[in-house]
């Protein structure tokens, strides 16, 4: 598929007016006319795609500098155009290190490394409250 950018067209033309015009130099897959967010109005310039590059390059041939109106038509082809892959997704779970230190908040790499096992509090305390929750701190009262 190749882009073609076409421009200087009249405000009011219409999608199946334009596809109507440049149809005949090659198939048209999509188009699309720029237009103000807010008023829907044409800014005059549009994109579209076609099947073939002999089909592009004679619509670019027979239009490009014709006048409608009191305008001047542009159509020239998008080479900057390519069918772009999306970027791969970024892993964000314990296999994707990308050369970061694997402890956890531990900046000063010092051989401490984050152990599931081991819980979260130190190993001399063998306190834990009957239910396994952490103790919670007495209510201030007024």
């Amino acid at each position: 598929m190749v882009k073609l950018f076409v421009g200087g067209f009249p405000l009011e033309m219409t999608e199946l007016e334009l596809v109507k015009m440049i149809g005949p130099h090659g198939d048209v897959e999509t188009i699309k006319i720029v237009r103000d967010k807010k008023t829907r109005i044409c800014k005059g310039y549009a994109f579209l795609e076609m099947k073939d590059r002999t089909g592009a390059e004679n619509a670019v041939i027979a239009l490009d500098g014709t006048e409608i109106g009191d305008r001047v038509l542009s159509v020239k082809i998008n080479d900057d155009f390519v069918k772009k892959t999306p970027p791969p997704r970024k892993s964000f779970g314990y296999g994707n290190n990308n050369n970061r230190s694997n402890n956890y908040g531990n900046r000063n790499n010092d051989n401490r490394s984050y152990n599931s096992q081991s819980n979260y509090r130190s190993s001399n305390s063998n306190e834990q409250s009957p239910s396994g929750e952490r103790p919670r701190r007495p209510r201030k009262t007024m």
